[in-house]
């Protein structure tokens, strides 16, 4: 159900050609690299974290990883991820798939300035088979980020 919620969305702004399916799965960053033949770093990757009584989605660059530090400085809180079944409950999404377009506006979007150094990225669409290729200023646009962040460190 979520792909198609975020294919509309994308094909009311008319990128749904940007869309790629697989029957390979791209639900880990390792996998998605792999399925679509790039670098892990171009893909972008979404992790639902637990904000008050709610949640935000952080998205950065698939070789990055939260600086615990940057994160508490930044949002005055510690980096706790939601469960598999609190992030469907709370986003509507499965983990594999989840993605910052098409959510909840009660569910805050945040862009990891990490995927800056790419010309374009691939965030899942809602299904661990789909991917869509966006610029980082694209992914902020159509990802309805509240705003760009410096929480993340590069990951070997």
């Amino acid at each position: 159900m979520s792909f198609e919620i975020v294919r509309t969305y994308f094909e009311e702004e008319s990128l749904s050609e940007r869309i790629r399916s697989f029957d390979d799965s791209c639900a880990t960053v390792e996998e998605a690299a792999k399925t679509i033949g790039v670098i892990p770093a171009r893909i972008a990757k979404t992790l639902t974290l637990r904000k008050d009584d709610g949640c935000m989605m952080l998205v950065m660059a698939g070789n990055a990883g939260i600086d615990n530090k940057k994160f508490r400085h930044y949002f005055g809180m510690k980096a706790r991820m939601l469960t598999a079944e609190e992030v469907t409950q709370m986003t509507g999404q499965s983990v594999g798939g989840v993605c910052p377009f098409a959510t909840s506006n009660t569910v805050a979007v945040y862009i990891d300035c990490s995927i800056q150094q790419y010309e374009t990225l691939f965030p899942a669409c809602g299904s661990p088979y789909h991917v869509v290729e966006l610029t980082p200023n694209e992914l902020f646009q159509y990802g309805n980020a509240v705003e760009w962040v410096d929480v993340c460190k590069e990951n070997n």
